[in-house]
């Protein structure tokens, strides 16, 4: 099906907004693969619906009208505040009008950025609104209350899911989880820029969808309610950095742990130097995720109750941060070793035809054997590889 055209089938229409991220990827593959015979899904790039248009949206609307909208596109955290308004903002409040004027549900996705610190907070906190609050923050606080607004004012048919630390495969950008990740693996972290008990939620990307499908099939139970899908054990930052490092056996960072003053000092002497980069033409930045290096030093645990107390039902609650830290490992040191972001790890490679060994070192041989290969049919050898994963699923 195209976008240009909605469908007449009887299954449900759905827009999904910022479908090329983590969780948006991991939503559209979801609703491809799992819903096929009850959901259709459309996800518009920004160029064919921008956040930032509202006239982008009224056509797009007007032409498709989805029987649900899901929107979890956001601005960079280290966006400027006309960027992080129009599109955590006011690109929220857009399409929860759009959703309203259909009758339609609206999913929002949130970030325990608007929560306060400390322990087993619950979905009622927030931090209050103030001006001096970070743009990501500020931006996506503002979509919270005025979507409970739409909500209380109007009959908006809404549901907010707060995620803690996401964790995942199928990551293109370097954010979050995974910067901490990477920087482990690219041994750029000598040391530990966090404390012994500082700890936090986490959640699981690959759950999510499943939630959220859940969440459209009840709406009498999740309409104009806030949840927090995180997995129900915290996490100290510590044990996991060092974990990481076990799984790798690299020698640092070691356990020295640095204190916040500490860190915060070096910060800011990295933060003149790279403005010193920038003004003779050398492009570089701090990661984004520094913005909140303080509570990397302090605690902020979710409370996953509201979540374990609702009809929905943890497709896998044995997996956890730790058991899918294997498959993360592999994953992404793959992934970045084939980018040329970090050096190669003495470990076993999954490459049965060892294509990858000879593309690096014996070029003519790997062309010899594609052209030998010629012969093969194309599609029917996709479609035996595929029956022979069948079998083995």
């Amino acid at each position: 099906m195209t976008e240009s055209t909605p469908t007449t089938s009887s299954k449900k229409l759905g827009i999904l907004i910022g479908g090329s991220g983590l969780i948006g990827g991991t939503l559209m593959h979801y609703f491809k693969t799992k819903t096929d015979h009850e959901v259709d899904i459309l996800a518009p790039n920004s160029k064919r619906l921008s956040l930032r248009e509202p006239d982008d949206i009224r056509r797009y609307f007007e032409k498709i009208k989805p029987a649900f909208i899901i929107n979890c596109a956001i601005a960079s955290i280290d966006s400027d505040p006309q960027l992080s308004y129009e599109v955590n903002y006011l690109g929220t409040v857009y399409l929860a009008k759009a959703a309203l004027e259909l009758g339609i549900p609206y999913i929002h996705i949130s970030s325990a950025a608007v929560l306060p610190l400390g322990e087993n907070l619950t979905e009622e906190q927030r931090v209050d609104l103030t001006h001096d609050l970070p743009n990501y923050t500020k931006s996506k606080l503002m979509a919270e209350l005025t979507l409970e607004h739409l909500h209380q004012s109007k009959g908006l048919d809404y549901t907010t899911i707060r995620l803690a630390v996401v964790y995942g495969t199928h990551d293109h950008k370097i954010q979050g989880f995974h910067r901490l990740f990477f920087s482990i693996a690219d041994q750029a972290m000598p040391v530990l820029l966090t404390n012994k008990e500082a700890s936090h939620s986490y959640s699981n990307s690959q759950k999510l969808p499943f939630f959220i499908h859940h969440a459209l099939e009840h709406r009498q139970e999740f309409s104009g309610q806030t949840y927090h899908f995180v997995d129900p054990h915290p996490v100290k930052l510590s044990e996991l950095i060092l974990t990481i490092k076990s799984y790798l056996e690299l020698k640092v960072p070691k356990e020295i742990y640095i204190p916040y003053p500490l860190a915060k000092f070096g910060m800011s002497i990295l933060s003149r130097l790279l403005r010193i980069f920038t003004r003779i033409g050398i492009d570089a930045r701090m990661p984004a995720e520094l913005l909140f290096m303080k509570s990397f030093y302090q605690t902020q645990t979710l409370s996953a109750a509201k979540l374990m107390a609702s009809s929905f039902v943890d497709p896998k609650p044995e997996a956890t941060i730790y058991t899918k830290l294997s498959t993360l490992i592999q994953y992404y040191l793959t992934r970045w070793e084939h980018l040329n972001l970090i050096g190669s790890f003495n470990r076993d490679f999954f490459d049965p035809k060892r294509r990858g060994e000879d593309f690096l070192y014996s070029p003519k041989r790997l062309l010899e054997t594609t052209h030998r290969e010629s012969d093969i049919p194309f599609l029917k050898e996709c479609a035996l590889g595929k029956a022979t994963e069948t079998r083995e699923s």
